[in-house]
């Protein structure tokens, strides 16, 4: 961990911790002001001097209680503990960036820009440039297929490689490796800041992949985006803007995959906006409603599924269950795909229609809804049953049924080559 990143940890561990004292200090106040209320003129003089009296005390405590992390830190920073290795090059911190840049990724980018992710394609856990020089060191095997593989909300690029439940050894590949063994796909892994806005994201993804496709040593033939949960959301996002921007990659872009993708919204994002939205009605519990809807930008948009800027632009971020998600066409020659989980084998029985694949219910996987439909062709969907939803990162069911897709189109290009 480099010392900037320390220090700017410890920064964000003293705010913190010192905003329980800020939110003691409102909800205080608001208890207080009925009381005052109820006096009118009579309490004025005492009020005035109880405002003054408990701000600077919540002040003095939010102060005490900021100031040992950020100390802490600063010390730390001085000391052997840091090195000019980047928090995100390590595996286990580069987990923990995730799930912090997930929380309050657009925070971080506005005031912590050391511990903000930026849009990078990775190898091996290390930010790739993508130059011509730096993409050939980096891929050197490099073929004119490519499989590029989008993570969903909390993940680095490492959730690809989760295999808790694999059985054969064959199994425990991930799909990057399986395709590039059976099918000669190149696999390209980006890691992303999941806290910013899915549209921010695509625009970033897009312009990568200009990147990527330009700097690539020999043509790319063939582009697949394969996205998990957040990812498929952000994969639909960059090919539209890469379309609208002219982009050189979406001539060769041929395959979109969207596992487990929360299109029409994801359950948990509802209730949180629900319960947000039901703790700002009194002044009481107004300081927890900030508490909740304090959440990124990134984790608001999988409330209803918004793919490009003027699904949430111009609104209030958390307003009451209002779905202002447009649909976004597909880019006309390329296939886009679904594959969505349940618990349960059975995708009508009960326990399918209510927990979906725990994050995500089916119907929104699928994108079919009762006012809303993502126009995936009949023959692109499929749904699996026994999974959860961080099984379809790893598992030999959905990787058979990517490889039948990539496959069919390959035959049906033999054979129209054959017939002319």
């Amino acid at each position: 961990m480099r010392p900037a990143e320390m220090q700017q940890l410890g920064r964000l561990a003293g705010r913190a911790t010192g905003a329980t004292a800020l939110i003691a200090k409102d909800v205080h106040r608001s208890i207080a002001s009925r009381t005052f209320d109820a006096l009118g003129v009579l309490g004025a003089p005492v009020r005035v001097l109880h405002d003054g009296i408990s701000s600077a005390a919540y002040k003095g405590v939010h102060a005490a209680l900021a100031a040992p992390a950020a100390a802490a830190a600063g010390l730390a920073a001085r000391t052997s503990l840091a090195t000019p290795v980047p928090l995100a090059d390590s595996p286990r911190g580069g987990i923990a960036l995730g799930v912090l840049n997930a929380a309050v990724g657009d925070a971080l980018t506005r005031d912590y820009r050391e511990l903000a992710l930026e849009l990078t394609v990775r190898r091996r856990g290390r930010p790739v440039d993508v130059d011509p020089a730096g993409v050939a060191e980096a891929f050197p095997r490099a073929s004119s297929k490519l499989a590029v593989f989008i993570h969903g909300l909390a993940e680095t690029e490492h959730a690809w490689e989760l295999r808790p439940f694999a059985q054969a050894r064959a199994e425990r590949r991930s799909y990057g490796s399986r395709l590039r063994e059976d099918l000669g796909y190149t696999p390209v892994y980006v890691r992303y800041n999941t806290g910013l806005h899915v549209s921010d994201n695509g625009r970033r993804l897009a312009e990568a992949l200009e990147e990527l496709v330009r700097a690539w040593p020999g043509a790319v033939d063939e582009l697949a985006l394969v996205g998990h949960s957040m990812g498929g959301l952000v994969a639909r996002s960059a090919s539209h803007y890469g379309a609208a921007s002219g982009h050189a990659w979406i001539e060769p872009l041929r395959h979109v995959f969207c596992l487990g993708t929360p299109h029409l919204g994801a359950p948990l994002e509802k209730a949180a906006n629900v319960a947000g939205w039901a703790l700002g009605r009194t002044a009481v519990t107004r300081p927890f409603a900030d508490l909740v809807n304090g959440r990124s930008a990134g984790i608001k948009d999988l409330r209803y599924g918004n793919c490009v800027e003027k699904d949430w632009c111009d609104c209030d971020p958390d307003e009451f269950i209002r779905d202002r998600c447009t649909e976004v066409p597909f880019v006309a020659h390329a296939a886009y795909y679904f594959i969505g989980a349940t618990l349960s084998r059975d995708p009508g029985d009960p326990l399918a229609t209510l927990a979906g694949d725990l994050l995500v219910r089916f119907p929104s996987a699928s994108g079919r809804g009762a006012k809303r439909r993502i126009p995936f062709e009949i023959d692109n969907g499929a749904h699996v049953g026994g999974l959860h939803h961080f099984q379809l990162l790893n598992h030999p069911a959905v990787y058979e049924q990517v490889r039948k897709w990539l496959t069919r189109r390959h035959a049906a290009k033999t054979r129209l080559a054959a017939a002319s």
